[in-house]
């Protein structure tokens, strides 16, 4: 079975990516002005931020 991976997205995937990338930005900095906190994963790990936490230690 040969299978090619391709280096580059495909345009529509693209657009999909950069579309869930702007409604996470979105939806983190709504959470952010409200006071909500947030759970993400960096590096392998995960880390809450929210309630004038700003330093999140990964």
């Amino acid at each position: 079975m040969n299978t090619t991976l391709k280096k580059t997205p495909s345009k529509e995937a693209q657009v999909i990516l950069e579309s869930l990338q702007k409604a996470v930005t979105q939806t983190l900095e709504k959470k952010r002005r409200m006071g909500q906190y947030a759970v993400t994963w960096h590096r392998w790990r995960t880390g809450c931020g929210g309630r004038g936490r700003t330093d999140v230690e990964w």
